[in-house]
């Protein structure tokens, strides 16, 4: 048993809830409110206003890191804190949240199973590797980034009523094995960030317009 001394001397562990007030943890909380809202809305099939929340979920995920690195006095336990919430959120959000698009585009066949497993299973094995080993070099991934899936995924739906039926079911669902080949692949890829944040601010407004003319196109 250890003195008491040493036991009166230890700091108390923060709660749980506390790391939720951290400004950067706020941001992929929202990140993860959008990315479930995706798979609200396949599960109802209005595909655009799955599209116009996963775009919205890749802008918080980029955005929570920016915040992190230019917020003053942030300890180590928030930092670490914050980079396995922003991990695990990340599976859901580009893992778990294609997996249920394809489901339910599929009106839930169980021939697209193995696809919804394969993007999941890849999602978890890159992001585990990554969790491990971070970048491979100063600015490059092995594999793609995780987040590219949603960045991808949201362009493939933009043909979605320009093909047929039949023939986007074969791009969705060959889409999504390769992009999930692509996450494991033992290849570099760079990290983007700096101005490619904007790039991709310009790329969800864009999106997000087209999907929601879209919409109500629809309605009306």
């Amino acid at each position: 048993m250890p003195p008491v001394e040493t036991m009166n001397n230890q700091q108390p562990r923060p709660s749980i809830l506390s790391f939720a007030k951290d400004l950067p943890n706020i941001c992929s909380l929202m990140g993860l409110f959008s990315a479930l809202l995706a798979i609200y809305f396949a599960f109802l099939s209005l595909y655009p206003a799955a599209m116009i929340a996963l775009i919205v979920a890749v802008f918080l995920d980029w955005s929570d890191g920016i915040i992190a690195r230019k917020m003053q006095g942030r300890t180590k336990e928030q930092s670490q804190f914050g980079g396995q919430l922003d991990s695990l959120i990340d599976i859901v959000s580009f893992g778990i949240c294609p997996a249920v698009i394809l489901l339910s585009y599929g009106d839930f066949n169980p021939w697209f199973f193995p696809g919804a497993f394969v993007i999941v299973a890849a999602g978890v094995l890159r992001l585990s590797y990554f969790n491990v080993f971070g970048l491979d070099g100063e600015s490059t991934y092995q594999g793609m980034a995780i987040d590219n899936n949603a960045i991808i995924l949201v362009f493939i739906f933009l043909f979605d009523g320009l093909l047929e039926p039949g023939l986007f079911v074969y791009l969705l669902y060959g889409s999504i094995v390769t992009i999930a080949f692509l996450n494991v692949a033992p290849i570099r890829t760079p990290k983007l960030s700096g101005g490619w944040y904007y790039v991709l601010i310009a790329y969800a407004i864009i999106i997000s317009l087209f999907y929601g003319c879209k919409i109500m196109s629809i309605n009306g």
